[in-house]
């Protein structure tokens, strides 16, 4: 990973990398799209939105990548579609389903094979 490549390249850099992202989704906005603004309690979702997922996730992931295990860190990964889609049940927005079901057996089944080495390693030989 080109994070890991180049770990002397500030994390807090990604601030400009999340400001020209934002930048562009607005460019794309205004020509593609139709403005509808937030009302009342909408404004907290749209900042919660900007501050987590968008924001601070960035930031997190570029710091695993080059100080955490980059094997475990994708496999962790695996996990955002399913707990997304898990809440999104719990809030009554999608229902159960027979193909849920099966694209959560191949979630949980990809994380397992993507994490089959992590548990076999000995911590005492890695360097």
């Amino acid at each position: 990973m080109l994070s890991r490549k180049w770990g002397a390249f500030p994390t807090t850099s990604v601030a400009g990398f999340c400001l020209a992202t934002a930048a562009l989704a607005w460019i794309c906005h205004a020509l593609l799209e139709e403005t509808t603004w937030p009302i009342g309690w909408q404004w907290g979702a749209v900042l919660a939105l900007g501050l987590g997922p968008v924001g601070l996730a960035f930031f997190v992931w570029d710091w695993g990548v080059k100080r955490g295990s980059i094997q475990a860190l994708g496999t962790i990964s695996y996990l955002a579609p399913l707990l997304s889609t898990v809440l999104l049940i719990l809030a009554g927005r999608a229902e159960p389903s027979l193909s849920l079901g099966v694209a959560f057996t191949l979630i949980v089944g990809g994380g397992v094979l993507a994490s089959r080495d992590i548990f076999r390693r000995d911590p005492a030989t890695d360097s």
